[in-house]
């Protein structure tokens, strides 16, 4: 408990820092959303409920920044995080790119299969506005069981807190 407390606190800290007044801070409760993916379905963060969950918030222009952050988040998936208690997806912001809808959608298609995951899209941007994301680049966001924030990187996730957040989501399963 004083290793998951400690992790906390430090990513806590970290991003507490780099944030602004209204947007989303670690400890808060992340405001729910309802988006589409690339057939049309709906979704909402209730799908996961019960759940730890990773949210990559990308512009489609960027959508690779911070693939060796998503890499190490499936490893630990292969690795220890159960299929049962966590569930990384990725949501497109659709505004922020100069890319027709249909290139954004084949792009999604293609990291849904690499990652297994599912891709949404925001085609108005009303997450990043609603949690105060970065345009023009990429989020992660990782939400306890309870839809609590518990980690939020605006822009690239620096090498040195990738296994810091990996351990933070293995440590918040078995909470």
């Amino acid at each position: 408990m004083k290793k998951i407390f400690f992790v906390v606190l430090l990513v806590l800290l970290w991003t507490v820092s780099g944030a602004i007044a209204g947007d989303l801070k670690a400890g808060e409760k992340a405001s729910d959303w309802s988006f589409t993916d690339g057939d049309g379905k709906a979704f909402t963060m209730g799908n996961w409920a019960g759940k730890v969950l990773l949210i990559n918030y990308v512009d489609p222009d960027e959508s690779d920044l911070n693939e060796h952050f998503t890499d190490a988040m499936k490893k630990a998936k292969d690795d220890g995080l159960l299929t049962e208690d966590y569930a990384g997806i990725g949501i497109a912001d659709c505004k922020a790119s100069w890319k027709p809808d249909g290139l954004i959608k084949l792009i999604g298609g293609k990291k849904a299969k690499k990652y297994k995951a599912v891709v949404l899209f925001d085609y108005d941007a009303s997450l990043r506005n609603a949690w105060g994301l970065k345009k023009d680049t990429a989020n992660a966001i990782l939400l306890d069981k309870n839809g609590v924030c518990r980690a939020i990187v605006r822009g690239r996730v620096p090498d040195d807190k990738v296994a810091i957040i990996v351990q933070l989501a293995i440590d918040l399963q078995n909470e």
